[in-house]
């Protein structure tokens, strides 16, 4: 059965954080969805609590990042505790990892998702219930879906399918879609509300002699999640597992600990496992969908968000028909990389966070005291740390959509990020003005144009919004006012040069001389349509 006329484009499976970024995304930039759940309704427990800074930058872009923020609690330290001693406190170091948002937001999956539901509410969008996909199939040009609701079966043929439906997904099942890895460790999620001297500024990892407690704070006072990464099947009975937690944190931090009944427990695999494809015709997975990977350093939801930030602008301008569908075979080549990188560095923090080792309750103690008075490799490790956990550091240097630094590897490099800090933003005018550019959801071209220089005119301007970048203000075209010259500097571009910004905020391309065939050339490499004559 073909399609309806005014059916939906794309129908997106799962209705967590993945399938609700990808949904407000999509219609952001004028594309109908169809978004479906088996769910009865939300999530009420959460399995996420951080939003890390590199999901932050792109919800600013999405116009959700002050509500985040205003409904969060920032933490900036990270501090371990053995046999009733701090043996150490990191702090946060983004000296070379710009950003507005330096901190990790601890923000409760279940909130961040009321937070989305409500925007995409407000855009028009909906979502369906207790609909379950039974089926799917590539057809060509088309997807066919069975849905079933009730214990109805709906037959559906939609133009593009997506699969936001977490570790089980059905979608990665129907496509024949694999992941490959392993689960090791067994460990116990337990929500808390503790009587304890802890900062709430900071993630808190206890030594307990047999294992680690892992304490993260939720934004409501007094609560905690609690990681027990010695569990050994010890049972959930809440009356237990609180005694158990209470006699380890005693145990680690030398002082009594009063603890809650747990209000939510889960036992579960820390689980390492990704796919090696990401896309069967006009099907494509995202998030837990497509990789899975260990809660200590929290990336799970994070790297699943941006994925689908990454998928819905490529979509996006396909549907529309601004580019050609080669776009789309960027999304595998850019995320099942990043998927691969985030496996080995959380295997290193799954590692660091058990410490299982036999002689860790020796050797660490130790370590982190040289540490401690070294300060300069402490400030080495912790950049090391933030790196590892902000996503910042992430880039698309290898990417199709990448080309070459204009200048060697002055300001900031292709494939990499723009941002900045909040302090830039207030200073300098031109950081200010290029982040609220960013949320207009197109490409960014800009043109830092000799004064007085006539501006060519692009026939591009339904994938891409062009800004002249000058000195000083003016009413002479879109510009972008650049006074004191540190937004040009930031990306390293001299007077005359241009530099193009994706639609996700990474730095696709930039050259030190304009030439309007060689630009033209460019936005057709990276299969973008001029506007219609």
């Amino acid at each position: 059965m073909p399609p309806e006329a005014d059916g939906p484009e794309v129908l997106i499976v799962g209705a967590g954080p993945v399938g609700l970024t990808l949904a407000h995304e999509l219609i952001r930039r004028r594309v109908r969805v169809r978004v479906i759940d088996r769910a009865a309704g939300p999530a009420t427990t959460s399995r996420a609590l951080a939003v890390h800074p590199r999901t932050l930058e792109a919800c600013h872009q999405m116009g959700l990042a002050d509500a985040l923020v205003a409904r969060g609690r920032p933490v900036i330290h990270f501090t371990v505790h053995a046999r009733g001693r701090e043996l150490i406190r990191f702090d946060t170091n983004y000296g070379k990892l710009p950003t507005a948002y330096p901190f990790s937001l601890m923000l409760d999956q279940v909130g961040t998702e009321e937070i989305l539901r409500e925007r995409l509410a407000a855009l028009g969008g909906a979502i369906e219930w207790g609909v379950e996909l039974a089926d799917c199939a590539p057809a060509g040009d088309l997807v066919n879906a069975e849905l079933r609701r009730d214990g109805r079966s709906e037959q559906i043929t939609v133009p593009w399918l997506v699969g936001a439906d977490g570790s089980r997904s059905t979608v990665r099942e129907r496509l024949g879609l694999r992941l490959v890895g392993d689960a090791t460790q067994t460990w116990l999620n337990a929500d808390v509300v503790l009587d304890a001297e802890l900062s709430r500024d900071s993630n808190h990892l206890v030594h307990t002699g047999s294992g680690t407690v892992l304490l993260v704070p939720f934004p409501d006072a007094g609560k905690w999640r609690a990681v027990d990464t010695g569990y050994a099947g010890q049972g959930t009975d809440p009356e237990p597992v609180r005694r158990r937690l209470a006699g380890s944190l005693v145990r680690g931090l030398g002082h009594q600990v009063a603890v809650s009944e747990p209000t939510w427990i889960s036992v579960f695999r820390v689980q390492q496992r990704m796919i090696t494809a990401m896309r069967s015709g006009r099907c494509f997975v995202a998030g837990d969908a497509a990789h899975v990977h260990s809660p200590a350093s929290g990336q799970g939801m994070n790297t699943g968000m941006q994925d689908a930030y990454n998928l819905a602008w490529k979509l996006a301008d396909v549907v529309r028909g601004h580019a050609r569908e080669e776009l789309l075979d960027t999304y595998a080549a850019e995320r099942i990389p990043v998927g691969g990188r985030l496996l080995s560095s959380t295997r290193t923090a799954t590692a660091l966070v058990a410490l299982r080792n036999v002689v860790a309750p020796v050797a660490m103690p130790l370590g982190l005291s040289v540490l401690r008075a070294a300060r300069p490799l402490k400030r080495h490790v912790e950049h090391r740390i933030m790196a590892g956990m902000s996503g910042l550091a992430l880039h698309y240097a290898d990417s199709p959509l990448t080309y070459g630094t204009a200048d060697g590897t002055a300001g900031v490099r292709p494939g990499h990020l723009v941002a900045c800090t909040e302090q830039d933003a207030a200073r300098h005018p031109g950081h200010r003005a290029l982040r609220q550019a960013l949320t207009d959801p197109r490409w960014l071209l800009l043109l830092f144009a000799d004064e007085g220089a006539a501006v060519p005119a692009l026939r591009y301007g339904r994938t891409v919004q062009v800004r002249t970048v000058v000195p000083h203000e003016s009413q002479a075209g879109p510009t972008l006012a650049d006074p004191d010259g540190a937004l040009r500097q930031t990306l390293g571009v001299p007077p005359g040069g241009w530099a193009l910004i994706r639609p996700d905020g990474y730095l696709a391309a930039k050259e030190r001389r304009f030439g309007a065939a060689a630009l033209v050339a460019r936005l057709e490499a990276l299969h973008l349509f001029p506007d219609p004559e």
